[in-house]
């Protein structure tokens, strides 16, 4: 019974969220998660350009989840918002305890730590964020379910703090035109910290995630592509360049068993956003050969 309260909840969120925005169920790209062997995924996509919102799977898209490293976004911003870190470059230096990842056993700044994903610098930076400042900020910005349980350089990975896709999509599109309870500097630095191609045709940013449990891997991708145009101005005009920006906003999740094979995930779930990313034309086809 309270899970189907909970889910009629976030039911209304999802319409909430999508208000004035025309709706289309995009059941077809289910097979680019069938194709990789993933049965429970999904990806909530926002063509801003239209005010349109298209999705695969609502009832998992609306479903919550422990953020895993997508959270890194919302722990860069409070950081540099606050009087603890001055900026990007901030290092935080090695414990000396190795960790199973090479990438992250060394002094590391803000903008090296986001890039390689690591848990432990972003841990001590939660613990010098302090929960007061947290709790404040994870309110004012309604992330997710908003709890900070079970220590507060934990919550967003034993399962405490949830989002749905849904709520994601939301949260990237507000922090990418700096409309979060944050600075502009914070937001613009995070935004440059996301960014993971840039070509003539597009520029792609996010931030991806991965958790694990006894018996299963939780992948996330989460941010947005800006399809890039060149236009021709009339000299009159008032806009100085001819560039334009098409953004989409996206966030996907897909469960996946354990297995011995689990670094393929990595590259899979790029590949599935590509995919459909490419599908709808957020990002150009590849070319045929011949």
């Amino acid at each position: 019974m309270r899970y189907s309260i909970a889910l009629l909840l976030l039911s209304v969120l999802f319409i909430g969220s999508c208000r004035d925005a025309r709706i289309h169920d995009k059941e077809e790209w289910g097979k680019y998660f069938e194709q990789e062997g993933v049965q429970d995924g999904c990806i909530m996509l926002r063509d801003n350009n239209h005010e349109a919102i298209f999705y695969y799977n609502k009832d998992r898209c609306i479903k919550r989840f422990s953020p895993a490293s997508t959270f890194k976004i919302f722990n860069s911003l409070v950081a540099l918002d606050i009087p603890k870190v001055p900026d990007e470059q901030f290092v935080i230096v090695w414990d000396s305890v190795e960790r199973w990842n090479p990438d992250w056993n060394k002094d590391m700044n803000m903008r090296e730590a986001f890039k390689v994903s690591n848990v432990a610098y972003y841990q001590e930076l939660a613990r010098r964020i302090g929960p007061d400042y947290m709790q404040h900020y994870l309110d004012t910005a309604n992330y997710g379910n908003k709890s900070i349980g079970g220590g507060i350089d934990q919550f967003w990975l034993n399962d405490s703090l949830q989002i749905s896709a849904d709520e994601q999509v939301g949260f990237i599109k507000r922090l990418y035109f700096n409309e979060l309870p944050f600075s502009e500097r914070s937001q613009r630095i995070v935004r440059s910290m996301m960014i993971q191609e840039v070509t003539d045709g597009y520029k792609l940013s996010y931030k991806t995630g991965w958790s694990q449990s006894d018996d299963k891997n939780l992948l996330w991708v989460v941010g947005y592509a800006e399809r890039i145009e060149h236009v021709e101005e009339h000299e009159n005009s008032m806009n100085k360049s001819d560039v334009r920006y098409y953004p989409y906003f996206f966030a996907l999740n897909f469960d996946a068993p354990r297995s011995e094979d689990e670094k393929k995930l990595v590259e899979l779930r790029i590949r599935i956003l590509k995919n459909i990313l490419k599908d709808f034309g957020a990002l150009p086809a590849d070319k045929a050969e011949g």
